[in-house]
């Protein structure tokens, strides 16, 4: 029989943590959100620094969609 294992409280998070950063077109970061227990670093004013700072600590780019003329948001994803 298969027991499914119920999250308790303390417990480290385990699973896919989700970061989007929205960036304009000139290297400035205009927005970051996460998942709620996503392991961040604080974010930069620079979109290549935040991403770089993501990318070491072990989150990888899964998707890069343009919002506008100007503006780009990069998926990433930590398993």
């Amino acid at each position: 029989m298969r027991r499914e294992i119920q999250p308790i409280i303390g417990q480290a998070w385990t699973g896919k943590h989700v970061v989007l950063l929205h960036c304009t077109t000139q290297n400035q970061l205009i927005g970051f959100y996460t998942s709620k227990h996503a392991p961040i670093e604080p974010p930069q004013p620079s979109c290549a620094e935040t991403l770089s700072q993501f990318l070491s600590i072990g989150y990888q780019i899964q998707a890069i969609t343009p919002l506008s003329e100007n503006q780009i948001q990069y998926l990433l994803v930590l398993s």
